[in-house]
């Protein structure tokens, strides 16, 4: 194995990382637009944290999509042809999800429903069926010598690629309701964090089950012993100080900690994987490596210049709108201190 293919592999590993981490919030705003606002201008107050950024958040999914198919095709024709079905679902709730703010933004109060809806729903779809992609992955796929997946139901949808769902679904859910508390002010602010209180025991809960499963459905534990125990106990151990921070109102850290443990759990996935990029559920003889799905040496050249030359500036940029939009958003019949605004 080449240092430029480990490169790209950890490369591909740090864009899903920084897509979880950014665009992880966003879909758990989008799923609290139905189960934390109260009222239309709740609703107005939550989307308005994400109104300027999510677009660009999801920029970082088209980057790994993207290098997976430049540095790795194998990996690439294998996973999007094998997974044709989750994708083009993963695709529908992206596509509902973006046309709600649009369509929203231009309705009347009494007509933002059905896109209240589909954003919630949008955000719910996109983060489970990632966690049910990703586990059905690690867990192996039938994957013949020539690469080619030749999968049933099962082999997708099961109670470890569930578990998988619901617990990347939880996590973003968690990391939207902590970015709500650093980014409102009111009734809004302090819902979020008594359901992020609530919701973290359900997430101990969650990851005791997925570590389970995790042990008996994978090679993690065999292959990679040390790094995976490492791993979960740093989610773990994440979880809790953003736990205790959400307690002691400590929001940054809390947003902070919740966003490490998203990359964290890509972490895991990926050490696990490693030296493979796809694993076969026949025979590990048909196991996908990094040595044999990637693209030439050449092409790796010419992608790493061009990465660290335009990565900086697309980091820049990002911080930059990150910095503009600083501010907390205000409900409109509430002041900075929370108290309620005499209309008359």
């Amino acid at each position: 194995m080449s240092g430029l293919q480990l490169l790209w592999f950890i490369l591909i590993g740090v864009l899903f990382s920084g897509y979880f981490f950014l665009e992880g919030f966003d879909y758990g705003v989008g799923m609290s637009v139905q189960t934390l606002a109260h009222d239309e201008h709740e609703k107005d107050q939550i989307i308005e944290t994400i109104g300027p950024i999510w677009d660009g958040n999801e920029v970082w999914l088209l980057t790994a999509g993207g290098a997976i198919f430049a540095s790795f095709p194998y990996w690439y024709a294998s996973m999007f042809s094998g997974y044709y079905l989750i994708l083009f679902i993963i695709l529908v709730g992206l596509i509902i999800r973006g046309v709600s703010f649009e369509f929203r933004s231009k309705m009347p109060g009494n007509k933002k429903k059905v896109w209240n809806w589909t954003l919630a729903i949008g955000s719910f779809i996109v983060p489970f069926f990632f966690g049910i992609l990703f586990i059905s992955m690690i867990q192996g796929m039938p994957l013949d010598a020539a690469g080619n997946m030749k999968a049933g139901f099962t082999d997708y949808i099961n109670l470890y690629s569930v578990v998988g769902g619901v617990a990347l679904t939880l996590l973003c859910y968690l990391h939207g309701l902590n970015y709500l508390t650093l980014k409102t002010l009111g009734p809004v602010r302090d819902r979020a964090r008594n359901y992020a209180e609530l919701f973290y025991w359900v997430l101990y809960v969650g990851l005791v089950v997925f570590a389970v499963l995790m042990y008996f459905q994978t090679d993690f534990f065999t292959l990679h012993p040390i790094t995976t125990l490492s791993l979960l106990v740093v989610i773990v151990a994440l979880s809790v100080i953003a736990n205790v921070a959400v307690a002691k109102r400590k929001e940054m850290l809390a947003f902070l900690a919740s966003g490490l443990t998203m990359i964290a759990l890509v972490s895991l996935l990926f050490s696990g994987l490693f030296p493979r990029v796809m694993v076969s559920s026949l025979t590990h003889k048909n196991d996908l490596l990094i040595v044999n799905a990637s693209s030439s040496p050449y092409t790796l050249h010419i992608m790493t210049i061009l990465a660290f030359t335009i990565l900086p500036f697309v980091l820049a940029y990002t911080a930059w709108t990150y910095y503009v939009f600083r501010k907390r958003i205000k409900h409109p019949k509430f002041d900075v201190e929370g108290e309620v605004v005499n209309a008359g």
